[in-house]
């Protein structure tokens, strides 16, 4: 794993070098094709401009005044011309040629004057080639320290951006050896680094080891509660079965101990189904049998279910329907004091579950005298439940851990209970695509708020 750094620092080391060297090799040889042409150009405007002075030499003086121009101009001149004159299709009249000129290296135009007279100008390319020759040989040597820097310059430049991948690299390795999720990667500090992809990558990486962190902590949180709270029923199980095999034969004792290991049984039972509900929910695994469901018909079944509970223990359950007034019109039954407003689309025997538990909560932390209201209205698209009480409430520190599995706070202690049900609502109202919140002041009572997304009424 420690050399996958440095492979792929060295594929971008040498594609740096690679697209540097095509680059600059691509401009040395531009530089030296446009320093030919342009080198040809001014011997061709060259050897136009003589043909120009020669034809006006010729016109003014004849052969005799295009000599002396030609004689003048060889003597004097920095650069020697070939020139030739030919009188109408004749020897020639005029011929300027330098010694040792190899007539194949020469660059040649001619002109017809108006009486047919040829003058031609030539010009020796060996100048030309050998300033292009010293040239050549100066690009040649531009061109192997552009290399010699394409490499050096993609070796420090590479090295300096790969290394937020090796500092990434030593600390998974770090990570798998060690099993320590608290270890994170240097985030560099240097200005503009938010732009950098790899520094971004760097932040997200930490965020992710800081979720997984997160989500290890909490499983092993959870494992300790699982741990703690299943010893309890399993002890009593054994208990029960150890003190009928322990006492002389009985069948009553039997059939008490049985009743009794049963009932431990059903409590693991149910934890171990819940947590597994939970999961599968969270997961986005639970099979949600949807379909039209009457928010308001699943609150009324709750409430019959839980209002023996409630007057056994003095405590008032009263329910509230309160449409939206802008679908007043829409109510129908109005005596029943429900209505199709309050329909979601959803799992009939899953959301009964989130209305019992709030039920069960609320009623189960409100002491004699006091009262559960659960009122159900519609805001815009959302069917809005709230059961609000007026029970011992929740601390500011507990607030955020209510939602935790298995997680009981103070005042919960002493009331029977796995510490799940919360979990479960959560879990199964944000597979409905919903949202639930809570408010609660300590001794003043708690109110839970459930939202479901709601068809729009005009489609029902």
């Amino acid at each position: 794993m420690s050399s996958a750094p440095r492979a792929f620092g060295l594929r971008i080391a040498l594609w740096y070098a690679a697209v540097f060297i095509a680059g600059a090799t691509a401009i040395v040889f531009l530089t030296y094709y446009l320093t030919s042409i342009s080198l040809e150009q001014r011997d061709r405007q060259l050897i136009d401009q003589k043909l120009g002075e020669y034809a006006a030499a010729y016109a003014n003086g004849g052969i005799s005044g295009l000599a002396d121009t030609v004689r003048a101009e060889q003597s004097t001149a920095p650069e020697r011309l070939f020139v030739r004159v030919v009188d109408r299709g004749t020897e020639a009249l005029v011929l300027s040629s330098p010694n040792g000129w190899d007539p194949s290296r020469l660059e040649t135009s001619t002109l017809r004057l108006a009486d047919g007279t040829l003058v031609q100008v030539g010009k020796s390319t060996d100048a030309r080639d050998d300033l292009l020759a010293r040239f050549r040989a100066v690009l040649g040597v531009v061109t192997l320290l552009i290399v010699v820097v394409a490499l050096t310059g993609g070796v420090v430049v590479t090295r300096t951006a790969v290394q937020p991948l090796r500092n990434l690299t030593q600390t998974v390795n770090r990570i798998v050896e060690t099993g320590r999720t608290d270890a994170r990667v240097p985030v560099s500090a240097r200005e503009g680094s938010r732009d950098d992809a790899i520094d971004e990558l760097t932040r997200v990486f930490n965020v992710m080891l800081d979720k997984i962190e997160g989500l290890v902590n909490g499983m092993r949180g959870a494992l300790d509660n699982v741990s703690h709270d299943l010893r309890t029923p399993l002890t009593h199980l054994r208990g029960a079965a150890e003190t009928a095999l322990a006492a002389p034969p009985d069948e009553d004792r039997y059939r008490e101990a049985l009743a009794d290991c049963v009932e431990e049984a059903d409590r693991v039972l149910v934890m171990l189904n819940t947590l597994m509900d939970i999961s599968e929910a969270e997961s986005g695994a639970m099979q949600l049998t949807r379909e039209p469901v009457r928010i308001d018909e699943v609150v009324e079944r709750a409430v019959e279910l839980y209002r023996d509970v409630a007057e056994a223990k003095g405590v008032v359950l009263e329910v509230r329907l309160k449409p939206d007034p802008a679908t007043e019109g829409l109510r129908a039954d109005v005596g029943s004091g429900f209505s199709r407003t309050f329909t979601v689309t959803g799992d009939r025997t899953r959301l009964e579950q989130v209305a019992a538990n709030l039920l069960d909560n609320a009623i189960k932390y409100t002491p004699a005298g006091g009262r559960v209201d659960v009122d159900v209205s519609r805001d815009a698209e959302t069917i809005v439940l709230t059961v609000a009480d007026t029970g011992a409430g929740i601390r500011p520190d507990e607030l955020p851990r209510i939602w935790d599995r298995l997680f009981r706070g103070d005042t919960s202690r002493s009331e029977r209970g796995l510490g799940l049900g919360l979990s479960l609502v959560r879990a199964v109202v944000s597979a409905h695509g919903g949202t639930v919140d809570v408010s609660s002041e300590p001794d003043r009572g708690s109110t839970f708020t459930v939202r479901l997304p709601s068809p729009n009424l005009s489609a029902m």
